[in-house]
């Protein structure tokens, strides 16, 4: 019996090697979920626009909320037994800033449960709020500090300041009293920081050696501000302005820069792949809501085809990310 024992440790030992170890688990993972939450928000609106079942934007956001559920508790296990390890992943100068990704999902989960408890929604959204201030002000505080490597400014930069501008997007519908400041001063946090960065950026893209391969999706992250300040903002005046509509198309043109740029064979597949979700999301989102404004044909042909690339992106990514949770190089640090 002892050798039985023995044997039936021996390979539990074994499954849990191959798969690896918690440590390893990286918080850019989170981005998932803004990712399949985005897309739940995406074929909410698409039902409002072009009468597609509701059954697919439930079915993505209990996925997105399962997701979530096991993210934290994975994450919290790994601060509660390698702080240390949590610490330096939070002080690092690029992989600090997706610590965005929990606020964000936060937010856009407070909005994917509102249609199943106003007050669980209500309730996510203050503490994602709450979250995302503080974020914001330490990442901010930390980039002031100066003497920061140029190399490090990549667009992972821009996760905190578009974390605020999602307290808007979500924001929308809250009741409070004080909701309209809130959102007020998010956009502004989220608008000015946005700017000063994405200036940034795209000075160190242009002046500097490329980004490593491994950071090349998070490129698809410089179309967000534009997007989500589009939701964020047509969602406090309640309706689409001319510069709403700057707003839009900037935002669009980019994504069609960045696409050739980014989806290329010869970059490796890894949990950064995540970071393009979000962004093209909100890109749809915003073009569904253009869409509306529109009543074109031409308007809701472009919001059909970005619809249904968002969802064979976030389906691949999915798959992907199984595999390689399950094959090891996810958690064994690969």
């Amino acid at each position: 019996m002892s050798d039985m024992g023995e044997l039936v440790v021996a390979r539990h030992a074994s499954r849990v090697n191959k798969i690896g170890s918690i440590q390893n688990l990286p918080v850019n993972l989170f981005g998932s979920v803004m990712g399949i939450s985005g897309l739940a928000l995406a074929w909410r609106l698409s039902h409002t626009v072009f009468g597609t079942p509701n059954i697919l934007s439930d079915i993505c956001g209990w996925i997105a909320i399962v997701a979530f559920i096991v993210l934290v508790f994975c994450y919290a296990m790994k601060a509660i037994r390698y702080p240390a390890k949590v610490a330096s992943e939070f002080a690092h100068p690029i992989l600090g800033n997706f610590f965005g990704t929990i606020a964000v999902s936060l937010l856009l989960l407070s909005t994917v449960i509102g249609s199943y408890s106003s007050v669980l929604s209500e309730t996510i959204w203050i503490l994602g709020a709450i979250f995302t201030f503080i974020l914001a002000f330490l990442i901010l505080s930390r980039v002031l500090k100066g003497s920061l490597v140029p190399s490090n400014v990549v667009p992972a930069w821009l996760i905190p300041g578009v974390a605020t501008l999602d307290i808007a997007v979500a924001g929308g519908t809250m009741p409070f009293e004080w909701t309209n400041e809130i959102n007020i001063l998010s956009m502004a946090i989220g608008g000015f920081v946005a700017l000063v960065f994405f200036g940034l950026i795209i000075s160190r893209l242009i002046h500097h050696e490329p980004m490593p391969a491994a950071l090349t999706p998070s490129l698809m992250i410089l179309i967000a501000p534009f997007e989500v300040g589009f939701l964020g903002y047509t969602n406090y005046v309640q309706k689409i302005d001319p510069f709403a509509s700057i707003l839009f198309y900037f935002g669009l043109f980019m994504f069609l820069v960045l696409l050739s740029k980014v989806f290329r064979k010869s970059v490796p597949f890894g949990p950064t792949w995540w970071a393009l979700s979000f962004p093209i999301a909100a890109l749809v989102n915003a073009a569904l809501k253009y869409a509306i404004y529109m009543d074109s044909w031409i308007m809701d042909a472009i919001a059909i085809i970005l619809l249904a690339f968002l969802t064979f992106v976030i389906c691949y990514l999915f798959i992907r990310t199984l595999m390689i949770v399950f094959n090891g190089k996810l958690l064994g640090g690969v």
